[in-house]
């Protein structure tokens, strides 16, 4: 019997990971030639070139408004199979119109795509195969019950209908709005559709079906006890779906045709937030599956048809265990999958082809001698990666070459990959701006007709990427930077330890820059500011990526000596360990992450003082989640509601809402809504204002960033080249992914 204490000892490690003996991974090709990763491998009867697998990400806004894929996807998932990865899957796709009321938008048009319609979807299908299969790769769809609790609600006001679920369980957004359960007829008949729809997808020369069975999605409430509360009835038992499902594709495809199934060990949610398990919802949700109860369950599975599994934990009450953010450790699920591993051998479970069932191993693996080693230590069959591909197609390509060091690193920032997929776009990439946008632009940029010699001014990432574009088109290209070294904002960025990978990102720009280098028609220019009058009359085009810098609010005392931005401390770390008692003006992701570091990294006391109700609400749900979790369990204080009134010698002074309505800015198990989003549920927020005296020998201010476009204006000003150009944060302030993307739009036109 295998006990569950492990995901507590996990759920303890995944805050301070890296004093726990987790490794801050680099793309080293120490273990070069990667044997176990590129050795081929069976799936029933299906040969996989490799032992790497691109994982599921949404492709919404990827197909048309029927559910057919579109260029868009075909060309997506070609890029990849190019790349050099043995087996791709598909983002979800539902087989519940019709039944889950979240799936379906207005005017019955289609928001994911879809397979279970008529022959009018299955040509599109077949592209997305054929150009899989043109370049050695196979490709599996991944076929879904539903959202149920985790869908939008929005289905009560344009349809009339609640949302569903395995039992009456709250919504996730709006718990106020509850979910219905679903009908055994209803059920039966999504049974019907995967089997159905696994049929549709071998007659499209699709190679596999891919069961969505984790994350909290439909397909686990129903197989899971947590919300499958059921106690009449077939699907009382809450594996009988999911072994019916499975019988049905079986019964559907064939013996021969290979069914993978995607599951959480365990929701994890006892492990991760304990005593607060009493609070609402999270208090319906206390008898999950066990690890024991999933490891049979799995072995049912394979009995039922199941040939293969990808193994993880959590779900969207705990959003960043199932999507690992830039804080987690890299490898952080490689003791999971090594349980199954190990249980499955042990128990000598074999597939329905008489094969062993392999376990693929997900979570931040997207480092070749990372990956290479769980092979070898045999925690896992295959490698999944899901962002590293996003942000580097080639990735497998250049790790089979021993070229590790020209792989564009993953910055688990999941501005593009995940945060558009939930406001309504598809997949993206902070890193590489042509993700999901091949069939738009090119993979060689087309050279001018009239050649320029051009200044772009900041070598963050904006310049850089701007630089390399001009230089690609045939421009000749001077790059300006103020520093005695290239990375903008993201050197201090990259101080925190858990910021690992933003370290990895500046490492992979130096060679990007020293790629220029070798080009005659390139000049780096450190140590350098240029200003009007220098570059007046000087050149055809200048690029302004001068980037932006953090607004010190006009409030008594903020001329102190003690207060210092959060650039200012992240540079002078010195500074910060000398403190005591450590005020951050600001709980925004730059505060919050200023305060994880000095909390959980330096040991220090720390106190956020944040104006909105809520904190980080401008970062995706999973980066929140992880740094807001550990924040309140190293005991961070944070006055929500509050804002600065002065700066004192060693205190602050705040006014603070102290009313029993301000929500706890603690609350990791519900998401933030969308600004243009309104809960007329949701609670009131009263005021009453109590001023506060809060110690503090330093005082980090973190409460935003403007452009710095003055270089820019002037330039307009005093017409002093032909061309002048805005790019990244000194057009306007925001994330990587906007100045990449921003950045390399603009100058691919120049």
């Amino acid at each position: 019997m295998i006990n569950d204490k492990i995901l507590y000892e996990l759920e303890d490690n995944f805050g301070d990971w890296w004093q726990k003996g987790y490794a801050t991974p680099q793309m080293t090709n120490n273990l070069y030639p990667y044997t176990s990763m590129f050795s081929p491998i069976q799936v029933n009867k299906l040969t996989i070139k490799n032992r790497l697998v691109m994982g599921p990400m949404g492709n919404i806004d990827m197909a048309e408004e029927t559910g057919r894929p579109s260029q868009k996807m075909i060309s997506y998932f070609a890029e990849r199979a190019r790349g050099g990865v043995g087996l791709i899957t598909s983002g979800l796709i539902p087989v519940s119109y019709g039944i889950d009321s979240t799936v379906k938008e207005v005017g019955d048009l289609s928001y994911f795509p879809r397979i279970d319609r008529t022959r009018t979807v299955f040509s599109g299908w077949r592209e997305v195969a054929a150009g899989v299969h043109a370049h050695g790769a196979h490709f599996f769809i991944q076929l879904t019950a539903g959202l149920g609790r985790v869908g939008n609600p929005q289905c009560l006001l344009t349809q009339f209908k609640l949302p569903v679920s395995a039992s009456w369980n709250p919504n996730f957004y709006i718990p106020q709005i509850p979910c219905k359960r679903l009908s055994g007829r209803k059920l039966n008949k999504l049974i019907k559709n995967f089997g159905q729809a696994a049929a549709d997808a071998k007659a499209c020369t699709i190679d596999g079906v891919y069961l969505h069975g984790h994350e909290g999605y439909l397909l686990e409430q129903l197989t899971n006890p947590a919300f499958n509360r059921r106690v009449m009835g077939r699907f009382s038992d809450w594996q009988r779906f999911g072994i019916d499902v499975v019988k049905q594709i079986r019964k559907r495809v064939g013996n021969n045709y290979p069914i993978m199934y995607r599951i959480d060990l365990s929701l994890a949610l006892n492990a991760t937030y304990q005593d607060k398990m009493s609070q609402k919802p999270l208090k319906k949700f206390r008898n999950e599956r066990t690890i024991q109860q999933t490891l049979e369950y799995m072995v049912n599975l394979v009995r039922a048809g199941v040939d293969m599994f990808d193994v993880d934990l959590g779900c969207y009450d705990n959003w960043w265990l199932p999507h690992p953010p830039a804080s987690m450790p890299s490898g952080c699920f490689l003791e999971i999958s090594k349980i199954v591993k190990d249980y499955f051998r042990a128990n000598n479970i074999t597939s329905n082809a008489g094969k062993p069932v392999p376990i693929v191993a997900v979570g931040k693996l997207g480092y070749p001698d990372l990956a290479e080693q769980a092979l070898r230590d045999e925690k896992c069959d295959m490698i999944m990666l899901a962002r590293p591909l996003l942000a580097d197609p080639e990735w497998p390509n250049k790790a089979m070459a021993g070229e590790c060091d020209k792989i564009r690193p993953c910055i688990g920032c999941h501005e593009g990959c995940i945060r558009e997929f939930v406001e309504g776009g598809h997949p993206q990439c902070a890193v590489n701006p042509r993700t999901a946008f091949e069939e738009v632009f090119s993979r060689e940029l087309p050279k001018s007709n009239e050649p320029q010699h051009i200044a772009v001014i900041g070598a963050g990432p904006a310049g850089i990427v701007s630089a390399k574009c001009l230089l690609e088109r045939g421009h000749k290209v001077d790059l300006y930077e103020a520093t005695d070294h290239i990375g903008g904002t993201l050197i201090p960025a990259g101080v925190p330890t858990f910021k690992y990978e933003i370290k990895n990102y500046v490492t992979y720009l130096n060679g990007v820059v020293d790629e220029m280098k070798k080009n005659s028609n390139f000049t780096l220019k450190l140590n350098r500011r240029a200003d009007t009058p220098y570059l007046k009359d000087k050149y055809d085009s200048v690029v302004v990526a001068t980037g932006s810098k953090i607004v010190i609010p006009n409030i008594a005392g903020a001329d102190k000596n003690h207060v210092i931005t959060v650039t200012e401390a992240l540079q002078n770390p010195e500074i910060v360990k000398k403190a005591k008692e450590i005020v951050i003006l600001g709980g925004g992701d730059s505060g919050c992450e200023a305060a994880y570091w000095a909390a959980i990294e330096l040991g220090k006391k720390v106190t956020i003082i944040e104006q909105k109700a809520t904190l980080m609400t401008d970062s995706c749900t999973a980066n929140r989640g992880h740094i807001l979790h550990y924040l309140d369990k190293a005991n961070v204080t944070t006055h929500n509601l509050s804002t600065l009134s002065e700066i004192k010698d060693s205190s602050v002074v705040i006014n603070k809402n102290v009313h029993s309505s301000v929500p706890n800015p603690y609350n990791t198990w519900q998401p933030i809504l969308p600004e243009n989003i309104t809960n007329p549920l949701a609670p009131k927020i009263q005021t009453k204002i109590q001023s506060v005296e809060i110690p503090a020998d330093l005082v980090i201010v973190a409460v935003g960033t403007r452009a710095q476009n003055e270089l820019y204006f002037d330039l307009v000003k005093q017409n002093a080249v032909k061309h002048v150009y805005q790019v990244g944060d000194a057009f306007r302030p925001g994330k990587v992914f906007i100045a990449v993307k921003g950045a390399y739009r603009r100058c691919r036109d120049i």
